[in-house]
This record gives structure tokens, sequence and C-alpha cells, in this order.
């Protein structure tokens, strides 16, 4: 949905020099406070993102909450705050957008059963695939507010939960997403979607049961903070950058999945995993690869260049990492390696390394 980009310096020379009352989210009359731009742009954006899963749009309807808050900003009347306010907008902003647009799926959403790793691999080009997203850009990097906010931005935009999200009917995804991510009353809810108390706890209740089935819950995830996980990381960027796809298999757990997206198959199993990389990585040996380490959808990720006929190390695809811990110790539970160099400049990589 193409929208008017609108600045902070757009908005103040038509608004004027308004200011956010201190002490408060409610604004003085007589003008759109510029600060709020900045202020909840972050959590604006991510609360598109989940409803959508797709950074360009996030980034395109957060726009057009800032063209509708503005337009509309005589009708504010503080009887929330302003963070409420804009959420209430963003929200419609999204259920008006996502009546017209398809499910953003990653390949093990899409009903196939786990494919044959020898077998020939098919992309869809067609299907709007699920895309990841900065820690920065969500509130969930390093430095981006105290230890427990940071913690729970990662949990609601992990790429597990965010995928679950979009098999929810675009209403039932916005009353979970208003009820358990952003802890609204049911009233609130209820008064926002034109509706009744009851029927916000009846499609809480679903969402909660299809999203339990679908990803993982918190306590199934482990954060890279401590040594071991740590360790592990880096002997799975080893593994790669020494082509050793023997050991490999030992740092998956015996159900890790791996999808690569636009490719529509995907893979359960170390040894369908190496299977599948030994078969199609176009690597020979070591050298080929090299992996840098970033950050999406509060997880761990690696961009993974690969080396070309002139010697080059260039963008080859964008690897998001899920965690497990099982009795032999913490193991790779999930890879989504997207196929995209595109996405390399989203995560602020080069496209190709110097040597």
């Amino acid at each position: 949905m193409p929208t008017t980009r609108v600045s902070s310096e757009a908005i103040g020379d038509v608004a004027g020099d308004a200011q956010v009352a201190p002490g408060g989210d409610a604004p003085p009359a007589g003008g759109f406070p510029e600060e709020a731009l900045d202020r909840y742009r972050a959590e604006l954006f991510a609360h598109c993102y989940r409803m959508t899963g797709s950074v360009h749009d996030a980034e395109d309807l957060v726009q057009e909450t800032y063209l509708r808050a503005w337009r509309s900003f005589h009708t504010y009347e503080a009887r929330s705050s302003l963070r409420t306010w804009l959420h209430r907008i963003a929200t419609n902003v999204c259920l008006t957008a996502l009546a017209s647009r398809q499910r953003r799926p990653l390949p093990s959403g899409l009903g196939a059963e786990p494919a044959d790793p020898r077998g020939e691999l098919t992309t869809d080009g067609e299907v709007p695939w699920l895309e990841p997203v900065p820690d920065a850009r969500v509130g969930a990097g390093p430095g981006a507010g105290d230890p427990a906010g940071v913690v729970a931005a990662r949990e609601s935009v992990r790429l597990a939960f965010v995928a679950a999200l979009q098999h929810l009917p675009p209403r039932q995804r916005a009353v979970l997403l208003l009820r358990d991510v952003l802890a609204w009353r049911a009233a609130e809810v209820a008064d926002l979607l034109g509706t009744s108390v009851a029927a916000v706890n009846s499609a809480l209740q679903r969402a909660r049961g299809q999203i339990e089935q679908l990803a993982a819950t918190p306590e199934e995830t482990r954060e890279p903070e401590s040594a071991e996980l740590r360790a592990l990381l880096d002997r799975y960027v080893s593994a790669f950058e020494r082509y050793d796809v023997g050991g490999m298999v030992e740092l998956f757990t015996a159900d890790a999945v791996w999808e690569m997206p636009p490719f529509t198959g995907w893979y359960r199993g170390g040894e369908a995993i190496t299977t599948l990389i030994a078969g199609n990585c176009p690597a020979q040996a070591a050298g080929d690869m090299r992996m840098v380490p970033t950050s999406a959808n509060g997880q761990p990720a690696f961009g993974l260049y690969m080396r070309g006929a002139d010697g080059v190390h260039r963008a080859f695809q964008l690897q998001v990492l899920d965690l497990a811990a099982t009795a032999d110790g913490v193991r790779v539970g999930h890879v989504v390696a997207f196929f995209d160099p595109g996405l390399f400049d989203r995560f602020g990589l080069p496209e190709a390394l110097a040597d």
C-alpha cells in the first residue's frame, strides 16, 4: 500500500511548534506533538510488523498511522494516553491493509510434509514470504532499554511467533497482540474492534490455542548469553566456514527444522539437513563460506557469504537461528535461511567481504 512518507519536520511545518505536556503523554491543544514520531515509532513499527510479517509493509503502515493521527488530532481528547491512541490507529490501519493481502508464511507453514533432502528444490516467487526484522528496528537490540523490556521485545517478535500469528485471522491476530503483548484490557480491545468483551475473550482463547500449537513458548527457547550458548554458535560458524558437513549433524536437535524461502520445501532432523547441504550447497572446500554475525527477531543470525569464481565472498543467504536446550546441551532447533541478498543492506551487512 503506497503511502506518503511524513517526517517530523514536515509535520512541524504544518502543525506548529506543539510540545508534549511535561510528565505525561497527553499533548496540549494546538498541534500534533512532533516528539511522538520518534518516541513511539519503534513500538508502532513492531506492532505493524507482528500484524503483517513484513518489514516493508510495516514501514508504510506506520507512515499511514502518523498521517491519520495528524489529520485527526483535533479529535484527540486525552481520555487515553497518546501511546494508546496511536496504537488504536495503527491497529485499524493494519486491519484495513490485511483485508486485501495474503498471509506471509514460512515454507513449513504451507501445509506440506517435510521434503526429501535428495529431491529437487522448487521455488515459489508468488508467495509473499515472511520477512526477518533487525533487532534494532523493534527495540530488541543492545542498549534499547531496560533489560526486562528488551527480553519482552525479543520474545514478541521471535520468528516462530510471528509466523504463527500469520495463521490467525486478522481480527483474532489483533486481539492476541493487544491483550497479550500490549496488555490492553478486554474492554479496550472490544471498544476498538466494535464488539463485546465476551467476543474478545472468546477470540483470545482461540488465538492462544492456535499459537500454542504452532509456536515455541518462551520456556522452550534460550537466549545466546551464556558461555555454553556462545560456544555453540562458534562451533556452528566454524562448521560452515570449514565446510565440515559431518560436524554439523551434532549441532542440531533430533527434530531440528531447516527452511529457506523462497524454496518451498522444509526439512526435519540433522541428517536430512546435512544431506540437503551436501547435495546443494555451492561450497566445495574450507574457506568457500564466511559468516558475519547479526541479530534478527530477537535471535542470533548470520549473513553467509559464498566465494565466487573470482575469489570474492558475496552475500548468499541470511540465517536466523532458534536454539533449544536438550539433554545433551544447547543445540540448534530451527534455521530459516533467507535466500534474499537484498536483506543484507537492511541488516547493515556489506554485499561483499574484503579478503
